[in-house]
């Protein structure tokens, strides 16, 4: 009986114990066009970026849910570095070309935040059939990865499948709610009218 009890006890100290958060890596906001804003309020949000060398850490823009061996990546300082060039090629430059080679350069397509970003260069150079391997790939690595059900869920309404992108915003909604800024850009999109140039 004391064995039991000393079982149970141990149990309930685990399950009491303060589970460690995932590591958090900073979204950078680039404003117009490359598929992003900033914090709430503004657009949407850009995939992140790996810690800056201050270290400072904002939100994550994919679930919370994120496998720890993805994320210990970004500590590499050639795959940070990497990583950084892409999204700048693709954010402030609008290289496309150059940020898909980039990333694929990486070796880490398995990485939901390098698919996903190979699959928004690809839509932006409008190779839709490739764009959308890429995002099923990323979000084969990361069910939970927002910012890809927000990425391939303007790929459906692009591609006139509103019916797709509607489920791919209940997706979202179940993920991060219906207030994060993932949510707020792809229900913003299905209300324009069949046929709206889309600039995300």
């Amino acid at each position: 009986m004391i064995g039991f009890a000393i079982r149970f006890v141990t149990l309930a100290m685990f399950l009491a114990a303060p589970v460690a958060a995932p590591p958090v890596i900073p979204a950078l906001a680039a404003g117009g066009g490359g598929g992003g804003g900033g914090p709430p309020g503004e657009d949407i949000m850009h995939p992140s970026l790996p810690p800056a060398q201050d270290g400072k850490a904002t939100r994550t823009t994919h679930g919370a849910r994120k496998k720890p061996n993805k994320q210990s990546l970004f500590a590499d300082p050639a795959f940070a570095g990497g990583y950084r060039e892409a999204y700048s090629a693709i954010y402030d430059r609008n290289d496309y070309a150059a940020a898909i080679e980039q990333l694929k350069a990486l070796g880490h397509d398995d990485h939901p935040n390098v698919a996903n970003l190979i699959g928004y260069s690809y839509r932006k150079l409008g190779d839709y059939k490739l764009s959308q391997v890429w995002y099923e790939r990323a979000l084969q690595a990361d069910p939970n990865h927002v910012l890809t059900w927000n990425y391939y869920g303007l790929w459906q309404i692009e591609q006139g499948n509103r019916d797709q992108a509607q489920y791919h915003l209940s997706r979202i909604a179940a993920i991060c709610g219906t207030d994060c800024a993932e949510y707020r850009s792809l229900a913003a999109a299905l209300e324009q009218p069949p046929g709206t140039f889309l600039v995300y």
